[in-house]
């Protein structure tokens, strides 16, 4: 694949995602990260997601999603264009060996119940403190510096860390899968992001389903659940309404059998929390 082509086909936000990099603050169209060549306490890194382009404020250097493998990697254009070959979202080109790495100092110092009120205040503002029992209250330090947020374990053990200010990953990037305790596979629903999948069990409240979940916690982690979903009947999408979730939608099926886009509940809006919060109902925590 060469380069113009591949500059429209991938997504900047999930080649960042890929090196476990997350902004510090967002708009929908732009984000802020932290440098990728030096180590900040300000991010001046502009990310324009709009047009799939980055610009460092500290060095007035401009990136694309290649020159950003380059510059992480330390790589030639070719081996960065090898690199971006597996967000193609064709089945034969996604290497299920890769690993996300993490160059993150990070540790991890205390992991209980969600107490915090500005924990319980940002569940309550996301419409999903009724399912507190998934996550956890996680204080940590990078660099020195102590933080805290909102944790969701994946599968490898690293935990997605949320609160107002903040999305990053601390530890190893992976799914989560959560079981219904059923023998059955019958059916899997399937979530970009954890706050997605607490949303729906919100709307589910009551309900006796029997199905398995599974949280990617990134687009770019779907290579990690491909040989899963082929154990289930059904497969229940629950992705964005955007051009990431469109051509993930698409890949799955043409690769599965007995695929559902449950993406039209939320027609007009981003994703399932958006929609859910708009409607005006919520929670009683």
């Amino acid at each position: 694949m060469n380069c113009e082509k591949i500059k429209g086909k991938v997504s900047i936000r999930t080649v960042l995602e890929s090196f476990n990099l997350f902004p510090v603050k967002e708009n929908g169209k732009t984000g802020f990260y932290f440098a990728l060549d030096r180590e900040e306490k300000v991010p001046s890194l502009s990310v324009d997601y709009i047009n799939n382009k980055a610009f460092d404020f500290g060095t007035g250097k401009n990136y694309d999603i290649i020159s950003i493998v380059q510059q992480i990697n330390k790589t030639s254009v070719s081996d960065a264009l090898k690199y971006l070959e597996k967000f193609n979202f064709q089945p034969q080109e996604i290497d299920q060996k890769e690993e996300v790495r993490s160059n993150a100092k990070y540790e991890i110092i205390q992991v209980k119940e969600v107490k915090h009120p500005a924990l319980v205040q940002y569940l309550k503002y996301r419409n999903v403190c009724d399912q507190i029992h998934f996550v956890k209250e996680i204080h940590y330090q990078i660099n020195g510096k102590k933080f805290f947020g909102i944790g969701f374990l994946n599968d490898s053990g690293g935990y997605e860390i949320r609160n107002k200010y903040t999305k990053i990953c601390l530890g190893k990037k992976d799914v989560t899968l959560l079981k219904s305790g059923m023998d059955c596979q019958r059916e899997v629903k399937i979530f970009e992001g954890f706050f997605d999948f607490l949303t729906y069990r919100n709307i589910q409240r009551g309900a006796n389903e029997v199905s398995d979940y599974l949280v990617l916690n990134s687009t770019a982690m779907l290579f990690k659940a491909e040989e899963l979903m082929k154990k289930y009947n059904i497969i229940s999408l629950f992705l964005d309404n955007d051009s990431n979730g469109r051509l993930i939608t698409d890949k799955l099926f043409n690769q599965y059998n007995a695929v559902r886009d449950c993406a039209s509940i939320y027609t007009g809006f981003n994703d399932l929390n958006e929609w859910f919060c708009s409607s005006g109902r919520y929670c009683d925590y």
